[in-house]
């Protein structure tokens, strides 16, 4: 692959108008305008991200999350092109330089197509159709479009919801530019070929989007022709994700002492674990000069310069594996070729979370009642767009959105108007649903 080719501002939906500027921002700044005003965008702010949505302590939920990811994915692409730039001379003036840009609009996105209540609605879909009540629709449906519902994937999710043109919208979805929605699929493959964690980045409706966005930008094919589709990652995804991985990990610590899962001298051993003794003094005596005292304004602080010595390490990973990403051998996230002592630190936090905070009491409780808030929806609704002509059906298909086409004559298109539908939904919309399905909630002035 080559930068050149790789880095595209022509739009989805609008090719025939690549020419055209309507003012003087960037194409890729459209982007992320686009993308910051949308009301996909918005709903972030009432989604799951790890804690529960917060009550006296504010967390971090989707929306935030977005945000601090778009911030560091934005150093990181500028930072790379001016490492890149000095390498390559001929990149300079080119819209390799718009890179910060690109990576942070594709950060902004990341996340969009995520269910509410976190993974465990992303299990909940899955499981309703791989061993719940939807498994007796699988003779009527397709294989491909079985195998993209029990591998049911936010991150294909997102890229259909940028792409897809829905009831009354324009073609092209979002009508984002080519390089910026290869840059948020983390798993270019389809549902059949998913390997690692059945992870998938396009459901078999956007396969021939995906296809042509790829050839366009020369992103190279791995699958035979008679295979499911697989192809290398765009380099970008490498920044996006890292941006991702560094925001979740560290994010999720200092929320984790916040709400005291952690204590300071947990969180500040794990923080300054990725420096070496004289790193670890300099941290701290700064602290002390600027007479920070406060706990948590002590652990903010150790946070940032995690932040950025994570930020500086992928950048180099990226620039030194340079010729590897393009030609789609890189193995690993950029974590993973990092050096040593920052990527062991690295696994400790991981290690950590893994055992105290994605198992603590809290998040397990938001998971078991998210996760039977959507299999309701999903019996329910399923149900409905299954058996349309019935009284109960009639009346819940009413409250469909007409963007979404659940009157189609074509049942796999019902039921994906379900699953786009829920999908959508916020936690709390789908709590208000579900407990007006379960006739908990009553409309009574």
């Amino acid at each position: 692959m080559n930068w050149q080719q790789l880095i595209s501002n022509k739009r989805l939906g609008q090719e025939d108008k690549h020419t055209e500027r309507h003012d003087d921002r960037s194409e890729f700044k459209r982007d992320y305008d686009r993308l910051i005003f949308s009301a996909p965008f918005r709903r972030l702010q009432n989604k799951t991200q790890v804690f529960p949505l917060p009550g006296s302590v504010f967390v971090h939920n989707r929306l935030t999350h977005s945000l601090e990811v778009a911030s560091v994915g934005m150093s990181l692409g500028n930072d790379v092109a001016r490492e890149l730039t000095k390498l390559h001379p001929e990149l300079a003036n080119t819209l390799f330089e718009e890179i910060g840009t690109i990576v942070s609009a594709a950060c902004l996105a990341h996340d969009m197509g995520n269910p509410p209540f976190g993974h465990s609605g992303e299990k909940a879909i899955q499981t309703f159709f791989s061993e719940g009540q939807g498994l007796r629709l699988k003779e009527q449906l397709s294989a491909k479009f079985w195998s993209d519902l029990i591998h049911f994937e936010g991150n294909a999710n997102a890229f259909r919801l940028l792409t897809h043109r829905f009831n009354g919208r324009r073609a092209g979805g979002f009508v984002m530019t080519y390089t910026m929605l290869a840059s948020i699929v983390k798993y270019p493959f389809e549902s059949a070929a998913a390997i690692k964690k059945a992870k998938f980045g396009f459901f078999a409706s956007e396969a021939a989007t995906y296809c042509k966005i790829a050839d366009e930008l020369g992103i190279i094919r791995l699958s035979a022709p008679n295979e499911p589709l697989r192809f290398a990652r765009h380099p970008l995804v490498y920044l996006v994700e890292a941006a991702d991985d560094i925001c979740y990990e560290v994010m999720d610590i200092e929320d984790s002492h916040k709400l005291k899962i952690l204590s300071f001298e947990e969180t500040e051993e794990l923080l300054l674990g990725f420096f070496d003794e004289e790193g670890k003094q300099r941290i701290k005596r700064r602290i002390e000069e600027e007479g920070v005292t406060d706990v948590h304004e002590k652990v903010v602080y150790m946070r940032a310069c995690v932040i950025g010595l994570l930020e500086h390490k992928c950048v180099e990973a990226f620039v030194t594996n340079e010729q590897k990403l393009l030609d789609g051998t890189l193995q690993g996230c950029l974590i993973d070729n990092i050096s040593q002592l920052e990527r062991e630190a690295y696994r400790r936090c991981e290690a950590v979370s893994k055992k105290k905070i994605y198992n603590s009491k809290p998040v397990l409780d938001v998971e078991l009642s998210g996760y039977t808030i959507m299999e309701t929806l999903l019996t329910a609704l399923v149900e409905a767009a299954a058996e349309p002509k019935r009284y109960y059906s009639t009346q819940l298909i009413q409250r469909f959105s007409s963007q979404y086409d659940i009157n189609s004559e074509n049942l796999e298109t019902r039921i994906q108007a379900v699953i786009d539908y829920i999908s959508g939904m916020t936690d709390l919309f789908a709590l208000d649903v579900y407990q007006k399905i379960k006739g908990i909630s009553l409309p009574i002035v």
